[in-house]
């Protein structure tokens, strides 16, 4: 019983090779069989990149560069006057603000066309001088003919004017830093003329509140028997250099006082009685007789020396001493208890009701207040005066606008090289599209793929004359192997070319001897064959065919030895 050869395993569908991957020699060899494509696009972008750049009208810059100073910087008094009044501070436009975004933010208005719009009125009129037509240019066209831009890490601002008119491009430039040293102090100007008029505003009024505060007060105290100091604090009053003469509370407050100490005296004196003389020194009517009592007390003195103290005139002496002090004392006390009710009277005239008093010291605090308010407007008007009249610079220019000698565009050899480039790289995407279309498969890793048994030979296609050792090699081996004494199949994958067929299938005959060798593509034909051998070349089958093919073998079942690549490619060894 003889042993068939080994059926090769042989599956309906490609391998599992992804028909996306191409390698780099597989890209390249793709892009040769297409260089008809790529090299009509890429000449063709490097034609209309070449025209675009010799036709182009060159166009021209002028540049300076300018310092962004802060003009509040140094201003001593006014600075402080924002530190103080943070609302007129933001009226005059000197509030304080982060440097850096700040100058971002200058940037920014420098590029409005509140600051640029009489430099774009001007290119408007030199252009339609020259015959342009500009119903539709407007600023937004304009301003990316303007670059500027903020020097990092400083204030320096670098500003660029480019302009297909040579002859326009350095009076703009010109103009642009004339605008923005104009501008420099525009807003320092404004400002202060706001805050100017604005405490001018404020003054009017506050002047007219102040002066009704003052007679109301005044109307008030005449009406109710009070003074000017009767309304104010107590601390200020306190410590008045004036006295408190005018005050209606103050001298009320002091009549309390003194009833209140002729009190305690007349007290103190009725409990003196004749035993001892209470001496009253704001008292001047009992003087002669105080004077008096001294002399009997000096008599006495003298007498007490010389005689006994029950001698007769010693006595005597002693009944007038009593006598006489009682007498002083009832007179201190009548006098004492006139006085007091003279205070009485007059702590009864000062007296005003409490809410007469509390509302005539809101008047005057109203009156007080309104009148600071006004000197302190009147002091920040004088500093607005004096910093608006002070001169500032303009921004310092640190060079001046200067036209360069040559464009600055068309960038002829840049525009050529990308657009090269980019038909280069156009090209070969196109190029590689259109080989992928074609479905043919070149590759010899896909065809392994795709083919339903093993490659047993790779040949040179161009040189026929080293195929005989491989065709002598293929009769000896996977073909001798066959089962049966049936004829051996040579199965054309795609459209080989007739002379290399006619060539390989003369070699193989040699090589088989007296066996027979069917060539054909009909698989009903070689159905009937022992074994059955592929032959195909890179390029000359579709996917579609090969997947076709390896379904039909499949549903055929006849055995499989190989395939045979011949390739064009091949170098010869």
């Amino acid at each position: 019983m003889s042993t068939s050869p080994s059926k090769p395993m042989v599956s309906p569908f490609p391998s599992a090779a992804s028909d996306d991957e191409i390698d780099l020699r597989q890209m390249v060899r793709a892009l040769g069989r297409q260089r008809r494509l790529l090299v009509s696009v890429a000449g063709a972008s490097l034609l209309l990149s070449g025209l675009y750049a010799f036709t182009r009208k060159p166009v021209w810059e002028a540049q300076f560069q300018i310092v962004l100073e802060d003009q509040d910087s140094g201003m001593g008094r006014l600075a402080q006057l924002a530190a103080q009044n943070p609302m007129l501070a933001n009226l005059a436009g000197l509030g304080g603000s982060n440097g850096a975004s700040s100058l971002e933010t200058e940037v920014k208005i420098l590029e409005s066309p509140s600051v640029l719009k009489p430099v774009y009125d001007f290119v408007l009129k030199e252009r339609r001088q020259a015959g342009e037509n500009l119903d539709r240019y407007t600023f937004s066209d304009w301003l990316p003919n303007l670059k500027v831009e903020l020097e990092k890490g400083t204030s320096v601002l670098n500003i660029a004017y480019q302009d297909t008119n040579k002859d326009l491009v350095l009076p703009v430039i010109k103009r642009v830093s004339q605008t923005y040293q104009s501008y420099s102090g525009r807003d320092r100007s404004r400002g202060l003329t706001q805050a100017v008029s604005y405490l001018e505003e404020q003054l009017i009024t506050l002047k007219n509140q102040a002066n009704n505060s003052m007679r109301s007060a005044q109307a008030f105290a005449l009406s109710n028997g009070l003074g000017l100091q009767d309304g104010m604090p107590a601390a200020i009053t306190a410590g008045s250099e004036t006295g408190n003469s005018g005050s209606v509370e103050n001298n009320r407050e002091a009549t309390q006082n003194k009833v209140n100490a002729l009190e305690q005296q007349l007290t103190a004196a009725k409990a003196a009685g004749a035993t001892r003389v209470y001496v009253a020194p704001q008292l001047e009517a009992n003087v002669e007789l105080y004077a008096k009592l001294q002399g009997l007390k000096a008599q006495l003195q003298e007498k007490s020396a010389l005689l006994r103290a029950n001698d007769p005139s010693i006595q005597t002496l002693q009944r007038q001493i009593s006598s006489l002090t009682k007498v002083i004392n009832r007179q201190t006390i009548g006098l004492l208890e006139g006085q007091l009710q003279t205070a009485n009277a007059q702590l009864t005239s000062l007296t005003r009701p409490r809410e007469v008093v509390l509302k005539h010291r809101e008047l005057v605090r109203a009156a007080i207040r309104d009148e600071a308010t006004v000197v302190e407007l009147e002091r920040q008007l004088q500093t607005l005066r004096l910093e608006k009249a002070r001169q500032t610079d303009p921004w310092e220019l640190i060079s001046t606008p200067t036209l360069l000698d040559t464009p600055v565009a068309p960038q002829k050899k840049r525009i050529v090289a990308l657009g090269l480039l980019a038909g280069l790289i156009a090209g070969s995407v196109a190029a590689l599209l259109v080989d992928r279309r074609t479905g043919l498969v070149f590759s010899i890793d896909e065809l392994q793929g795709l083919l339903p048994c093993p490659l047993l030979k790779h040949l040179p296609a161009l040189a026929p004359a080293k195929w005989s050792d491989a065709a002598d090699l293929l009769a000896r081996g996977p073909l001798s192997t066959a089962s049966g004494s049936g004829p051996i199949a040579l199965i054309c994958v795609g459209n080989v070319p007739d002379d290399q067929l006619q060539a390989f299938s003369s070699e193989l005959r040699r090589a088989l001897g007296g066996r027979e060798l069917l060539v054909s593509n009909d698989l009903r034909q070689t159905s009937a064959c022992a074994t059955q051998l592929l032959l195909t070349t890179p390029g000359v089958a579709t996917r579609t065919q090969l997947s076709q093919l390896n379904q039909k073998l499949v549903l055929q079942g006849t055995p499989l030895a190989g395939w045979v690549l011949l390739d064009p490619e091949l170098e010869l060894s």
